[in-house]
């Protein structure tokens, strides 16, 4: 069971302590897990998202206040491992998306890193920074040989292979319209991208 405590004088951990110790079994579990992580109280902050986890886990918001928990601890292969099948389901979520692009490239994952960056920038095209790291990635992934074009398996067979509905079809929860739409403009999108820099000579 999760430890109970926190720190007197910090009214967001009490306000949500007070809720979760009415009910362990409610989602409250994923704003406590954050403010003691705020707080600093990182092994508090694992302790009870994982609580909580454990009796949501479908709930995207308490798996990604683990995975902030997680990062924070330089538990890194975990947050991959939380996040992953996370994405699939709701690749729109930001701070999920970040935390697992940079979690790849903290690991040495170029490739997916630069994938998970890709995508923030797809639901954020305005955003200069995240346009800025993904073309730095990029231009140093592929003079250190990391990246390969004519060899890259990532976007070939994550957006020129599979159809759109093969690449859900292994999670029914995911076949809803709007995420096909999504995943189909995103796979054009990249298609294009690599279509582009193949061409250059």
């Amino acid at each position: 069971m999760a430890k109970e405590k926190g720190p007197k004088g910090n009214p967001m951990i009490y306000h949500y302590l007070q809720r979760y110790q009415e009910d362990p079994t409610s989602r409250v579990f994923a704003p406590l897990a954050e403010a003691y992580r705020k707080a600093g109280l990182i092994d508090e902050a694992l302790d009870i998202a994982r609580d909580g986890v454990r009796i949501h886990p479908h709930f995207i918001g308490g798996k990604v206040a683990l995975a902030r928990a997680l990062f924070d601890k330089g538990q890194f292969n975990e947050v991959v491992k939380e996040l992953e099948p996370v994405m699939l389901d709701a690749p729109d979520n930001l701070v999920g998306q970040k935390l697992l692009a940079e979690s790849y490239l903290i690991l040495g994952r170029v490739a997916q890193s630069l994938n998970a960056y890709k995508t923030l920038l797809f639901f954020m095209p305005q955003d200069q920074e995240i346009a800025k790291i993904v073309q730095e990635i990029e231009t140093k992934a592929y003079e250190d040989g990391a990246l390969v074009l004519q060899n890259d398996p990532v976007p070939l067979k994550s957006y020129s292979v599979k159809g759109v509905e093969q690449a859900i079809s292994q999670d029914p929860d995911i076949k809803r319209r709007e995420w096909m739409k999504k995943v189909e403009k995103l796979q054009t999108m990249l298609v294009k991208v690599q279509r582009f820099k193949l061409a250059k000579p």
